[in-house]
Formats: structure tokens, sequence, C-alpha cells
């Protein structure tokens, strides 16, 4: 078996027993592909490949200043794939496990000011079919952060409208039921009486959000909405839909949410994950008292 074949073999395993997401499926295959290809330059490959490969592996993405992020995640591809042979019995060991890897910081994650979300929801022209839709969307994704892949995947039949919920299947096919709030629940029953049927034409899509043509919304037609719409807002922060979702977790535990009821709707299997927005938290409380105690320069 070559290495192609062993690869393609790796990733349909991992699809079948593990249930990874397509967007996962791929960055394994990107994160792979590029390894498999610094191996062959090496004259080796999956089942002969030694901790100096993949040491000189790093060091080429250090040259070319990948983000240690970056780093941990492809060696963290890597390792999973080795595992996978040594489970097969198509090598003895992990090559990864002796490498020393890349430092990996925990990043805070951004967030818009409440005044910024305000602007941005603000920014469509709800007069028009695409504005409406537009609203709409903006309004659901802050409403109850969805991952931008799991909102342009909503289908009409995955709103509640009795009971205010939206049923969402998430990473791993995992579904969960996110409460959508009067706001965002009002917006998207206005696009469906107004807009949706025009945007939509003759055609008959299960997709909630359609694009002009009449399609299922991607990811990427989003993406471009939310960026024009963050420069009608005056955003100067540079703006992506897990933008939003950061947002949503940190503005829910500004006012006293429940850290287990935020990952909830989040999705999160692992509470670690959540906990990164308390310290989001944490720094707002701190700026805002740096900024206003009078012994701290404020008031």
């Amino acid at each position: 078996m070559n290495d192609v074949e062993l690869l393609r073999r790796f990733l349909d395993d991992m699809l079948v027993e593990h249930g990874l997401s397509a967007n996962t499926l791929e960055a394994y295959r990107h994160d792979l592909e590029g390894l498999a290809d610094h191996l062959q330059r090496r004259g080796t490959g999956w089942i002969a490949a030694g901790r100096d490969d993949l040491a000189q592996w790093l060091e080429v993405m250090v040259r070319e200043r990948l983000a240690p992020a970056s780093m941990a995640r492809k060696r963290s591809s890597a390792g999973r794939m080795f595992r996978w042979l040594a489970a097969r019995e198509l090598r003895l060991d992990d090559p990864t496990d002796l490498l020393e890897g890349p430092k990996r910081g925990r990043r805070l994650p951004k967030v818009l000011s409440e005044a910024d979300v305000e602007a941005l929801l603000a920014a469509p022209d709800r007069n028009d079919d695409l504005g409406l839709r537009d609203a709409a969307m903006l309004e659901t994704l802050y409403a109850t952060g969805l991952r931008v892949s799991e909102l342009v995947s909503l289908t009409t039949d995955a709103l509640d409208e009795g009971f205010g919920f939206l049923r969402v299947v998430g990473k791993g096919d995992k579904e969960r039921i996110v409460p959508i709030g009067e706001m965002a629940l009002a917006s998207i029953q206005r696009y469906q009486r107004r807009s949706r049927p025009v945007l939509l034409g003759k055609r008959a899509v299960p997709d909630l959000f359609v694009t002009h043509r009449g399609k299922g919304m991607t990811r990427q037609n989003f993406w471009y909405i939310i960026r024009r719409y963050a420069l009608l807002a005056g955003i100067q922060t540079e703006l992506s839909p897990h933008l939003l979702r950061h947002s949503f977790a940190s503005h829910l535990l500004n006012h006293g949410a429940d850290l287990r009821g935020v990952q909830m709707m989040l999705g999160h299997s692992d509470i670690s994950t959540t906990e990164i927005y308390t310290h989001v938290a944490r720094e707002r409380i701190k700026e805002v008292h740096q900024r206003f105690h009078p012994r701290c320069g404020g008031g």
C-alpha cells in the first residue's frame, strides 16, 4: 500500500469510526498531505519516517513563521496518523512522541463591545430582501453563538417557533438545542415571510438561509456579508463570523450567565474550552476598574 493509499484509508477510518466533521477531515488532509510531501522530498514515507524527519518538518514550519497554534495542530494531526499506523502494526512507534512541540500560549479570544454589536446588527437595510436575510443571519449568530458552519447548515425545520429554540447539529454530528431569543426569532420570521420566498423563486431547498440565486448559503458567502456590514458599521476590528460567537459567550458571562449553561449553548464537549471566556470577562472587569476607579487614574 503506497503513501497516498495509506492517507486515504486513515481519513476514511476517521470518518467512519470517529464521525469527524467534513471541516475536521479537511484540516487533517491539508496537514498530512503537507507532511507527506516533506517526507517524500527526504526520500522516506509514512512507514519509515523517523524522529529526525519530523524534527526537520517542524524546523521548516518555524522558518516559515507559522503560528504556534498552527504548528501544534499539524503535529497533533501527524501523531494521530502515526498512532493509526502503529495500531495496524504498519510501524512500531509514533515518532512525534519524542519531539519537543512548539510552545502554545493561551491566547484570549477577541470580542466586540456591545456597542459594536448593536451597530453591526443595525447595519442591514431591512426594507430590502437581502438586507432582511442578512439581518436575520446576524441576529441569529449573536443570539445563539453558533459556529458559522452550523448557521449555514440550518434547515427550515430546525426552528421551533413555539418554544423559541433552534435544533443545531454541531461537531461530530452532535445535536443540541439552543434558545434563540425574541429579537432574533422575530427577525427570522420576517425573513421567512417576506424575503426567503422572493430569493428562492421557483426553487425548493431545505436550507433556512439562501443566497440571491436561491441556493443554500455557504461559509464563504457569509464571510463576505459580515465583512461588508462591519465596514458599514464603522467597526475597526477585523471581523469574522467566529468573532460574534466569542462575543456571544463573553457578553453572557459579563452579565452573570452560568458557565455550564454557556458551555451547553456553545456545544463544547470540554468545559475548559469554555473557561477561556471567563478570562475575557475578567480582563473586561480589570479594564473598567482601571478606567473608572479614582485611585487607578479613572474618575
